[in-house]
C-alpha cells in the first residue's frame, strides 16, 4: 500500500507554474529543505538560496510561493517558518526522516551519499528504478533503495545491502518492516540529499 499524506497537495501547489509557460527551477525537495532551514531562528534570503544551491531569482520565487502559502514569515531578522509551515514540516517528518550522510560503498554510485527513511512505503517500491530516476531528475547521480521486509533487500538485486550502509541506517533510523531507506548519491552532499528527498517524495 502506498503512503498517502495530506502534505503532498501543498507541496505540489508550491511548485506549480507561476505564470503561463514558466516553471519554477525548484522542486518539492527544495520546498522541504527550505522549510527545514527556516525552522530555526531565521535565515536570510541569500543564505537560503546558497544552502539550497539555487540562484537569487529562484530563491526569490520560492520565498514568494512559500509566503503566499502562509508557510513562512519574512521579517528584518530573516525568514522563519510560520505556525502552518511548522505543522506541515512536522507532518512531513513523521513520514520522511533524514538519516544523514552515508558511506560510499559498492551499493552507491558516487562519492557523496545521503540517506532518508520513508515510513511504511515498501509497497510503493518496484525495482528501485523509479527512485533512481526521481533522484536523477533532481540533479543527483542516482539513488539506492533498501526495502525492509523480513530482511533488508535492495530491489532488483534481491540481496542484502552493504553492512556499512545497514549499520548506519539501522543505528540512526531504526527502520521497521514496511519502511524504505533511500540513499541519494551526488557530487555534493546537497545534491545527494535533494536526490534522496525527491525519490522519497515520489513514494508518498
Amino acid at each position: 500500500m502506498r503512503v498517502d499524506m495530506s502534505f503532498r497537495p501543498v507541496l505540489r501547489r508550491i511548485v506549480e507554474k507561476s505564470a503561463p509557460g514558466r516553471t519554477p527551477s525548484f522542486g518539492e525537495a527544495h520546498v522541504v529543505k527550505a522549510l527545514e532551514l527556516a525552522s530555526g531562528e531565521g535565515i536570510g534570503r541569500a543564505a537560503l538560496g546558497a544552502r539550497l544551491g539555487v540562484g537569487e531569482g529562484v530563491a526569490r520565487t520560492l520565498i514568494r510561493h512559500l509566503r503566499d502559502a502562509d508557510l513562512i514569515e519574512v521579517t528584518p531578522k530573516g525568514i522563519t517558518t510560520s505556525t502552518r509551515g511548522g505543522l506541515l514540516l512536522k507532518d512531513i517528518r513523521t513520514v520522511i526522516q533524514s538519516v544523514g550522510e552515508a558511506p560510499s560503498t559498492d551499493d552507491t554510485v558516487g562519492r557523496r551519499n545521503y540517506a532518508v527513511l520513508v515510513r511504511g512505503a515498501a509497497g510503493g517500491v518496484r525495482a528501485g528504478v523509479e527512485q533512481r530516476d526521481a533522484a536523477l531528475l533532481s540533479g543527483a547521480k542516482g539513488a539506492t533503495t533498501i526495502v525492509y521486509g523480513d530482511d533488508p533487500r535492495i530491489p532488483g538485486m534481491e540481496r542484502a545491502p552493504d553492512p556499512a550502509l545497514r549499520e548506519l541506517v539501522e543505528g540512526a533510523a531504526n527502520p521497521k518492516r514496511g519502511d524504505v531507506i533511500i540513499i541519494g548519491t551526488g557530487d555534493s552532499l546537497l545534491s545527494a540529499e535533494l536526490g534522496a528527498l525527491s525519490a522519497a517524495l515520489g513514494l508518498v
